[in-house]
Formats: structure tokens, sequence, C-alpha cells
């Protein structure tokens, strides 16, 4: 059964949070599909992690592009590329995890609705027996497992 980890985002956006957990994925050996809430978030997130480090390349695509790439862009359910790690942003609906080694679902903390539906997701997770962590943003901008 996947884990469930929560990032809390208090930090930093969501577009320069996501592409090092996505670099870390890859150096893994996993794909990752991120499932985001809208097409527009999703061309938000392509041209992020495009630019968001001058010294980096994550292999990636979303719906349109030919090929399925390591990391898969997608507002759809399903796991087309065969991905490992799915990521949940925008508070999508993650929709069936147990295919994953791991879900990992990014909120702003500074959004009381995205706060509120972690919180309902964790209960929820806790419930049904998933195996949850939580993760928040250090000062000096790294993630700490939360006890």
């Amino acid at each position: 059964m996947a884990e469930l980890w929560f990032y809390h985002l208090e930090r930093s956006e969501l577009e320069r949070a996501l592409p090092p957990l996505l670099e870390k994925c890859l150096q893994r050996g996993w794909r990752a599909l991120v499932r985001a809430g809208s097409r527009e978030r999703i061309e938000q997130l392509d041209t992020a992690i495009w630019t968001f480090r001058e010294d980096s390349f994550v292999p990636h695509g979303h719906e349109g592009d030919p090929l399925r790439q390591p990391v898969w862009l997608t507002t759809e359910a399903g796991n087309p590329n065969a991905a490992q790690a799915l990521f949940i942003v925008d508070d999508a609906e993650p929709g069936d995890i147990s295919g994953f080694e791991r879900a990992c679902l990014l909120f702003d903390g500074a959004d009381a609705a995205a706060l509120e539906s972690a919180r309902s997701r964790w209960k929820q997770a806790k419930a049904a027996g998933i195996a949850a962590s939580y993760w928040k943003e250090s000062a000096a901008g790294r993630w700490e497992k939360q006890q």
C-alpha cells in the first residue's frame, strides 16, 4: 500500500517546491505523476519545471505530448506513465493511490481551504490505515518530517 506524505508549503510556492521533489524521484529511479486541478496549472508547472534552475533537466510531458515522459503532468485519473510517485496539487482528487509507492499531497499553508482539505484527507488516510507522514519546510528551506 502506498505511503501518503503531506507537504505543507509555508515558505515556498508550489512552482519552486515541486521541481526539486521531482528530481529526487528521478534520482531514485522512479517515474512521477503530477495530478493538478486545472489545465492552466499544468501549463504553469510545465514552465516552472523547465526554468526552476539553470543546471537542471527534469524530463516531463503532459496531455497532448506524443511521449510518456518520466514525469507526467495531468488533470486526469489513472497512471499513464507507470509512475511510482503521485504528486497531488491544487486539491486535485487523488483517486486510487494503491498502485503507487508513494503519494505526496502538496498544499499551501496560507490558503485556509487547502489547509482544511489537507486536514480532512489526513484524517481519512489515518482512518483507512494508510501510512501518512507530515513534512514541513524549515527556515533553511529544507523538508523536515514532523512527529
